[in-house]
């Protein structure tokens, strides 16, 4: 196989047990990797008893998957899986750096870890050389001091493997935070300090495996690919159009803090209760003002887009994290009433501290400040915080309190739905109209009210992984959408490097590097649909804590459906009308009948006859 490592790193931390693993080159063929393979492993390992797995318990299986694009494509990112704690389902969560070169380099496509350790552990890796080490010393710190630690310690070691190398590059290194080690399902899975894989809640699985971080270093060469000048040369002109592009070079995301608030009206503001603001506070220029390095990119990236910001004076001093992203900048900050760089600065860089994953941990704080602001939450059940909106102190301190399950924190730390339905409950009321989730996740900083964003009326809400922007569907199906989503996901590469490339290009660009010929057509109508498939059903199962009804739950937050109260867009809302009949279109292109469910005859076509067999006996299919 070429582009391929040819195994992958199996580790059941139960045991301590470690071997290689390999798949077929059916199997390759069929799923890529990244995304598409992680659904097949999880499927083939835990399928059958799906709806019992918890996904913060022992059986659950964490995965790290590289693609067949990582190494190749400009710039790079890794994909972490497993069964989600947030939606009971599968998502495929990316994150950027130079993880999934150096694990390639070390022979291997991707990590499979099973079990639970006794006691906090990191794993490190060195070519073939591979250790459960000893996490105690950092078990329970923040992200500077664990990678502070990681590093310093990691590389001598290297050095004692390899002695005769000279100077060694810091290996590359995901870790989690205290938000991950206490199991909350609204922690990343992070990166290089300023990256994180939050969609889906993978830091709190390396928790609950009780792993802080996996280090890795590989000294091999990238694997050999088929047609070596033919992705030179495409590498090459994808690169020029990269170079072009230069919006995302000079100001990456950051520039969407303004420009989505005031121009499409599509930035939560308050938890979503408006969408629309003009404050040039909140401007690019002014996050500028506070960015010491402007051009920043990962392994072999073209575009550059991040940015490294830092506070160096005022009463956030010593605040570092990246431009903060468009997301950050959100939820971090109009989310919660700040229109403010230095506010939003600081408390991105607690997030990244803590573990948090920007999104889902923002929404739940601006959730919190609602039901304080509305008086149904009072400053004694908040443990003496009293979330005021703009009030950076108090969300800090409440955050804080998230990550490390603290008061009314461990409640919170479940995620918007689950605290919805539990502070529900205690307070006999309906708090759900103020959950902006979609099937217990907490969907991108992208509204859909307004129309002039790019989520489609129905992009939360039939998306297999549910609130998640990169992942959003839409009509019609063949012909981009979430099946486009699922090839960025599985080969695995990154959105912002691949603006304007095709999909016969990135069929070229497959061939060359595997040797193996893929069509649009069979992308589109086989193997992104079987995957769809699988992401599907698994997702219709969910469990144990929490199931979804088909087509009831296919819709988008009660929120959504309240009219704008501001700004060009004022008074506008969805069209329930055209909303349910784009729904009951998406179900009718992608083989799904009136309720959503995967139509028998289709499973078949796709061959996932035992996909059927298990949603006759759970009674989804009659």
């Amino acid at each position: 196989m070429r582009g391929y490592a040819g195994k992958f790193l199996e580790i059941n931390l139960s045991s301590g047990n470690i071997k290689d693993t390999r798949f077929s080159a059916k199997v390759l063929r069929d799923y890529i990797g990244g995304r598409g393979l992680a659904t097949k492993i999880l499927w083939d390992r835990l399928g059958k008893k799906w709806e019992t797995v918890d996904p913060l318990g022992p059986e659950n299986i964490f995965l790290v998957l590289t693609g067949p694009f990582t190494g190749y494509f400009p710039g790079t990112k890794v994909c972490v899986s497993g069964k989600s704690p947030q939606s009971n389902g599968v998502v495929g969560s990316t994150v950027a750096g130079e993880f999934g070169i150096d694990l390639k380099c070390a022979g291997y496509d991707g990590l499979v870890m099973t079990g639970q350790a006794e006691k906090p552990c990191y794993i490190f890796l060195c070519d073939s050389h591979v250790e459960i080490k000893d996490a105690s010393l950092i078990w329970g710190k923040g992200g500077r001091e664990t990678l502070r630690f990681l590093v310093r310690k990691s590389i001598t070691e290297i050095k004692g493997i390899r002695p005769n190398y000279g100077e060694v590059k810091e290996p590359s290194i995901l870790y989690i935070g205290p938000a991950g080690e206490n199991k909350t399902r609204v922690a990343a899975v992070v990166a290089k300090y300023a990256h994180g894989a939050g969609y889906g809640g993978y830091g709190g699985v390396m928790g609950a495996k009780r792993v802080k971080a996996i280090v890795a270093k590989g000294f091999g060469p990238i694997p050999d690919v088929h047609d070596k000048e033919k992705v030179i040369d495409l590498a090459q002109r994808f690169s020029e159009r990269n170079f072009e592009m230069k919006r995302w070079r000079r100001w990456g995301t950051g520039g969407g803090g303004y420009y989505f608030g005031a121009e499409t009206s599509s930035e939560p503001i308050r938890n979503w209760q408006n969408e629309w603001h003009d404050l040039k506070s909140y401007k690019k220029e002014e996050f500028n003002k506070y960015w010491v390095k402007k051009y920043w990119g990962d392994f072999g990236c073209p575009t550059t887009c991040l940015k490294l910001a830092v506070l160096k004076t005022g009463r956030f001093k010593g605040a570092v994290c990246d431009n903060p992203d468009y997301e950050f900048e959100a939820y971090m900050g109009t989310n919660l009433g700040i229109f403010t760089p230095q506010e939003n600065i600081y408390l991105s860089y607690l997030g990244n501290e803590l573990g948090l994953c920007g999104i889902q941990g923002g929404a739940v704080l601006g959730f919190a400040a609602e039901l304080y602001n509305r008086g149904i939450l009072t400053k004694k059940e908040l443990d003496g915080i009293e979330p005021d909106w703009a009030n950076v102190e108090a969300f800090a301190a409440l955050a804080k309190n998230v990550a490390f399950r603290k008061g009314i924190g461990d409640i919170l730390a479940e995620g918007v739905y689950r605290a919805a339905v539990k502070l529900g409950e205690l307070k006999d009321a309906d708090l759900l109209k103020y959950a902006v989730h979609e099937k217990g996740i907490a969907i991108g900083a992208h509204g859909v009210r307004s129309e002039e964003d790019f989520i489609d009326n129905i992009g939360y809400a039939c998306s297999v992984q549910a609130g998640d922007h990169t992942s959003a569907a839409s009509l019609p199906l063949f012909d981009g959408g979430e099946l486009a989503s699922i090839m960025a996901d599985s080969a695995v590469l990154c959105n912002f490097t691949a603006f304007g490339i095709s999909d016969t290009e990135k069929n070229r660009f497959y061939k060359a590097i595997t040797g193996w010929r893929q069509t649009r057509r069979e992308w589109y109508e086989k193997k992104a649909l079987r995957i769809l498939h699988l992401q599907r059903a698994m997702l219709l199962l969910g469990g144990p804590d929490a199931k979804w009804r088909p087509r009831v739950d296919d819709d988008n937050p009660p929120r959504f459906w309240e009219p704008l109260p501001s700004g060009p867009y004022k008074g506008k809302t969805l069209d329930r009308k055209k909303f349910e009949e784009s729904r009951r279109e998406y179900f009718e292109a992608a083989g799904w009948d009136e309720n959503g469910v995967p139509k028998p005859e289709i499973l078949r076509r796709l061959d996932l006859d035992e996909v059927e067999a298990k949603l006759k006996d759970v009674a989804l299919i009659e």
